[in-house]
């Protein structure tokens, strides 16, 4: 089970139109089937079947309401991107799971992240969709019910990837790993002759196999999500979105710098997945698309619901 954080967005219509990989419809409605877990405050004030006659667009609409309703509220960062979006993905080979265990799973991951704490009647508003074979996506407005911003775990990714490992456990899943990684014995990277510099005689599929690890180590190193890199630059960004914050001279200073440090390292995120990708006989992956730092955006005005 594979985790991945998605960047945060304005307005939760195209969370869900990807979370539903198809766009969103004021004509089609979601089933108990598609939304398999939400908020436990949507059952207090809406009746038991209402539920089944709302569409997508309404479910956007419904996580999009406390941007409306409570328009000052902004992050750490100052900014009023506040709906949150993640998916996992099953391995391949995993049986298909039950609405019962998809909606086990999303209050798991949902605690993981931080936008459900049980008894918490003014948290956030989130949903999780599973529309899509072997895939959960988890939704959330991160403006609470009390018009404040829900701080998320510093360490999301690490939180989410170790609650994965815990179900795969527990649900008898596949860890990605024995998916992604070659199914053979390790292969030597070939020798190189003293006389030529040459590599020395090898079989091809020795030399596929080495080039596929050595790809796959430069995608783990890249990875947006779990990657050590990401890690560092998300905490490289934490502390310049800080400095900018503090009144002395120093601290803009000071912020700038790790700004373009920032971008530095999301520069060598996009040079090793490029790297990896033209690594012979491996898998084309997209560089990650991430940006390293952008400009807060003001979010538009939609009427009540």
């Amino acid at each position: 089970m594979i985790p991945r954080i998605h960047q945060r967005s304005p307005d939760a219509v195209e969370a869900l139109g990807e979370a539903l990989g198809r766009p969103v419809s004021d004509q089609e409605g979601l089933t108990a089937y598609t939304v398999v877990a939400h908020w436990p405050g949507l059952d207090y004030y809406t009746p038991d079947d209402e539920q089944e006659r709302w569409t997508s667009a309404d479910w956007a609409e419904l996580l999009d309401a406390p941007m409306r309703d409570r328009p000052f509220p902004s992050s750490t960062r100052e900014d009023r991107r506040a709906i949150w979006h993640a998916d996992v993905r099953l391995h391949p080979g995993d049986r298909d799971l039950t609405g019962a265990e998809w909606s086990e799973i999303a209050h798991r991951l949902a605690r993981t992240a931080g936008i459900h704490t049980p008894g918490d009647h003014h948290g956030c508003r989130w949903i999780a969709v599973q529309a899509q074979p072997g895939r959960l996506d988890l939704l959330a407005n991160l403006i609470r019910a009390d018009g404040t911003w829900e701080g998320q775990p510093h360490n999301l990714a690490k939180a989410l990837m170790s609650e994965c490992r815990r179900i795969e456990a527990d649900f008898g899943l596949t860890p990605p790993r024995q998916g992604r990684v070659p199914q053979r014995p390790a292969q030597p990277v070939p020798a190189l002759t003293k006389a030529t510099g040459h590599p020395t005689a090898h079989s091809a599929e020795e030399l596929v196999g080495a080039t596929a690890q050595l790809a796959e180590l430069l995608h783990q190193l890249a990875d947006e999500a779990t990657g050590p890199v990401a890690t560092v630059r998300g905490l490289v960004e934490h502390a310049a979105y800080r400095l900018d914050r503090l009144p002395h001279t120093y601290g803009p200073a000071a912020g700038h710098q790790l700004e373009l440090i920032a971008r530095r390292l999301h520069s060598i995120q996009q040079d090793l997945e490029a790297t990896a990708a033209a690594l012979p006989s491996t898998t084309r992956r997209p560089a990650p698309t991430t940006p390293a730092i952008t400009s807060p955006q003001a979010t538009p005005a939609r009427p009540s619901r």
